[in-house]
């Protein structure tokens, strides 16, 4: 299975569990982008899924006969939005569906802030990531280090890890990990990834038929590649232009 096979699965998942009837998508700034570049907006609406928000827009209206799909990451603050919107809920239910592994005690606090009884269910969908092909996919992180530093900018370091951990649950792997012996980044990756399969090791007990290897590399190791093109015309297009998301954006292009 692909990484945006994964994510496609578990939208129809998610969309399915809602029912029939019309229904919105409350998604945050993480899950948005995964959700445009998995599906197109026309297959969305064949599927009754007619309006796209984000939970940190207070501005929505109240809208009690649509039935709404929760897409989060499960970070501190989409928890503390969520928890607003269940207590003065715009929408008919609540089919709620976090990215990665969410911690009890807030699922405690959601189940406190649900004073009316609207939501339908809560499950965790490993998708915490950005397909952008088959094999491919992004965190769309800017920076983790500085050029000289050794050591990892420490929220970096946890979005990267977490993301590693939704990858591997959503392809059912469980990996032997290998990781360049002189780069400190790559070491800090393994064990703080190890760290979240040991606390968690009762979701990584699918059958195996075989162990895969997860290599992990540092681009400074080989300085060479990213000055190299392939011979495609999106490799052309992303070094004249730039691709983010799998879109290209013109209006700060000069003579267009």
């Amino acid at each position: 299975m692909s990484v945006l096979t994964a994510v496609k699965l578990y939208i129809n998942k998610m969309i399915e569990n809602c029912g029939k009837g019309m229904k919105v998508f409350l998604l945050g700034k993480d899950t948005l982008p995964l959700v445009s570049i998995t599906y197109a907006q026309s297959d969305l609406l064949k599927k009754e899924v007619y309006l796209f928000e984000r939970i940190d827009n207070s501005a929505r209206e109240s809208m009690k006969h649509m039935r709404c799909i929760v897409f989060l990451r499960p970070t501190p603050d989409n928890i503390d939005h969520l928890c607003k919107e269940l207590k003065s809920p715009r929408y008919g239910h609540y089919h709620i569906f976090f990215s990665n592994i969410i911690p009890k005690p807030d699922i405690l606090k959601l189940a406190n802030a649900d004073e009316h009884e609207c939501v339908k269910e809560i499950q965790e969908f490993y998708a915490d990531y950005i397909p952008l092909l088959d094999h491919v996919y992004n965190l769309n992180l800017k920076k983790i280090s500085s050029s000289v530093s050794t050591s990892w900018d420490r929220s970096c370091l946890k979005r990267s890890a977490d993301s590693l951990i939704s990858v591997l649950l959503a392809l059912r792997k469980y990996p032997v990990m290998r990781y360049s012996a002189k780069s400190e980044l790559a070491r800090s990756l393994v064990n703080s990834t190890h760290d979240i399969i040991k606390e968690h090791s009762h979701l990584f007990e699918f059958r195996r038929s075989e162990t895969p290897l997860l290599l992990v590399l540092d681009r400074r190791d080989d300085p060479i590649t990213p000055l190299l093109n392939q011979w495609t015309y999106q490799a052309m297009v992303h070094e004249l232009l730039g691709i983010e998301n799998n879109r290209v954006d013109l209006s700060e292009v000069p003579g267009i």
